[in-house]
């Protein structure tokens, strides 16, 4: 039975050219174009499938004005889906963008419907904590109804949609570990491309750039301060900072100059490290990168425009979370009740 909800009206929107950011490519047309090649890539169905293939698998992440992040998280949907059609009982793989571009959520559920699948894991790809997993995602497929959330979702447009499979959504990525490793690796490969020719040590210090929440401020502080402990006790680090580019920081660049100016301050060289799940020009260019540019000094600040993504262990996860929720994956569900309660008391209640 479904529930009720504004796909019908946001439906309506979800084709239109969304709102770029300077950084956009020019012109409504070739948005739509690279929309209909997403919409294409974001669908793999198993040809053939026999009888007990009644499972689709679901790839939901956040989503972006950005045509380059967006096909990052494709590409995550063509490492997994051969090995994930190749498994038991799954008919097909999907992904879905929260919010800015199609297909969303509500579209890639009805496809599903139509697809005759009878049930849906659901994997979040969402490296931080945040109350998208929480709250949103599982509003939108119809888990959770509290008027808060839906008004949420109806004030910026999100389509919402209960389908008739039942719905399974996964645990959350152990991102703690991941990024660590992450991070260190790219320290790693900054510092081993810009090695100092001269017989003095360098003392190297680091700027990790996040894009913060409000919501979970205590929670993502906590992170971050621990990811400068990792890069100041392994990666002997002479000085570790943090800072946030996103809403909370009104999309600037001074945060970023401030730490990075706070590193130079006992350190020869800051390495500053963007932990973003994929590459935005907002972000990683006119942001960080004006950031950078704004100090002034190619001689003392080692920036590579990158991103967490590509990481081999996030594919890895999702066929292993998958293999894990298929023979349990019989009753629509939402985030488990003891890791939100976790994450909510880790910021302090809210």
């Amino acid at each position: 039975m479904r529930a009720t909800h504004d796909k019908d009206k946001a439906g309506s929107d979800t084709r239109r050219c969304p709102m770029q950011t300077a950084a956009q490519a020019d012109g409504c047309g070739s948005e739509i174009d690279a929309h209909a090649i997403d919409e294409i890539a974001a669908a793999s169905i198993r040809l053939g499938a026999g009888e007990g293939a009644y499972t689709g698998v679901l790839l939901v992440n956040h989503g972006s004005h950005s045509a380059t992040w967006r096909r990052m998280l494709l590409d995550v949907h063509a490492e997994v889906r051969d090995d994930l059609l190749a498994l038991p009982g799954v008919k097909g793989v999907r992904t879905a963008f929260m919010e800015y571009t199609e297909p969303s959520i509500a579209t890639q559920l009805e496809a599903f419907d139509r697809d005759g699948v009878d049930r849906v894991i659901l994997v979040p790809l969402l490296l931080t904590v945040s109350g998208h997993s929480f709250d949103d995602i599982p509003t939108i497929y119809g888990a959770k109804s509290e008027a808060r959330s839906v008004a949420a979702l109806e004030a910026e447009g999100i389509a919402r949609y209960s389908p008739d499979a039942e719905v399974v959504m996964t645990p959350l990525l152990d991102y703690p570990k991941l990024v660590r490793e992450n991070m260190t690796r790219r320290i790693r490969s900054l510092r081993h491309d810009h090695a100092a020719s001269s017989r003095t040590p360098t003392r190297d210090g680091v700027v990790l750039v996040g894009y913060g929440s409000e919501e979970f401020n205590a929670a993502w502080e906590t992170f971050f301060e621990e990811l400068c402990d990792v890069a100041r006790r392994e990666l002997d680090m002479a000085a570790a900072q943090y800072c946030w580019c996103g809403h909370l920081v009104r999309y600037t660049k001074d945060p970023t100059v401030t730490a990075i100016n706070d590193v130079l301050k006992s350190a020869d060289r800051a390495i500053v490290i963007p932990l973003l799940l994929a590459f935005d020009e907002l972000f990683q260019d006119k942001i960080i990168g004006g950031a950078v540019k704004k100090i002034g000094r190619p001689d003392r600040v080692l920036y590579r425009h990158d991103s967490i993504l590509p990481e081999p262990e996030v594919s890895r996860w999702v066929v292993d979370i998958v293999k894990t929720t298929l023979p349990r994956s019989t009753a629509r569900s939402e985030p488990d009740a003891n890791m939100v309660r976790s994450m909510r008391d880790s910021n302090g209640g809210s």
